[in-house]
């Protein structure tokens, strides 16, 4: 893949059409020459990734089209990448004719920033951690909930990985001892507000009432009942799938379920006295409230390197 979008800060200005314009943080971000992901981190990223025939895969700088190409031979998979230079974009069409799949595996020569990333159901990217935390609004905002994300070597700041892994890059030629670092995130869905049900956990309908924020994928909040309430554990979104547990007068509370719109279908774990039941949960949202990410700008998430 093909790391070339910043290397000066006026190149820098120009990638973002000036948004960085003016800022104290404007700086030389250094030049960051095309370097290729050994073919043993594409694969292992691609299976971290789960990418099969129904994917549509978009590379960020996509180089020689590795990435791409290799989703499509391998996994069947469709999609694109855009680079910088034209020259490597030549040799990624080239590279996917020569294998075979040029009609699912197309490269551009085009910004990032003026990329439609929409389509994606897999997002690859091996940027400088800058360039990944002045896109990661764009990727949040824009990527579908339940989209994977996979990054060579570099994170996106405060948006912690759901996994990662290191393993060994026989060939690559920066860093240090011939290591990579695979990063993973799913983009998450939109759960923070007012929920409200009604459930019968001892037989008798009981109203729960849960207050959520959230960061991310991380999710916390209080859950009360019968005038008692017990703060969240556990709090997480992948996609629009949510899990939380609390523990409420001596009995464990376990859910899951999926966000469809402002309601919550799935099920809950009750454990009380030795015994677990099972019981349907339904949800509704009574109040929206936003993300506390999602109030972040480009400007003020590259603050997170500082």
């Amino acid at each position: 893949m093909h790391t070339r979008f910043i290397s000066t800060a006026a190149a820098a200005c120009a990638l973002l059409s000036g948004c960085l314009a003016g800022l104290a943080i404007a700086q030389d971000w250094g030049d960051t020459p095309y370097v290729q992901t050994p073919m043993n981190v594409v694969e292992r990223m691609q299976e971290i990734a789960k990418i099969g025939p129904n994917d549509f895969v978009v590379d960020l700088g996509s180089g020689d089209g590795r990435m791409v190409v290799t989703a499509a031979k391998k996994h069947g998979a469709r999609g694109f990448g855009v680079d910088l230079d034209r020259r490597l974009v030549a040799l990624a069409n080239k590279n996917a004719a020569k294998a075979g799949v040029s009609s699912r595996a197309k490269f551009y020569e085009r910004d990032l920033y003026a990329t439609d990333i929409s389509e994606a159901t897999v997002l690859s990217i091996y940027l400088l951690p800058e360039v990944n935390l002045m896109a990661r609004p764009k990727l949040l905002s824009t990527l579908k909930p339940g989209t994977r994300i996979v990054s060579h070597d570099y994170g996106m700041g405060n948006w912690k990985p759901d996994y990662q892994e290191e393993l060994a890059a026989p060939g690559k030629t920066v860093g240090i001892g011939q290591r990579s670092k695979i990063l993973f995130w799913v983009v998450p869905g939109h759960a923070a507000g007012h929920w409200l049900w009604r459930m019968t956990p001892n037989g008798k309908p009981v109203d729960v009432d849960l207050v959520l924020q959230q960061n991310f994928q991380v999710l916390e909040g209080k859950l009360s009942s019968a005038g008692r309430s017990a703060s969240i554990e556990k709090g997480k979104l992948a996609g629009d799938n949510i899990e939380f547990a609390a523990t409420l007068d001596g009995t464990r509370y376990e859910f899951s379920g999926r966000i469809i719109n402002n309601a919550i279908e799935g099920k809950a774990r009750v454990t009380a006295g030795g015994s677990t039941r099972e019981l349907p949960w339904s949800a509704t949202r009574v109040e929206i409230w936003d993300a506390r990410h999602a109030s972040l700008t480009k400007e003020q998430s590259v603050k997170e390197l500082q």
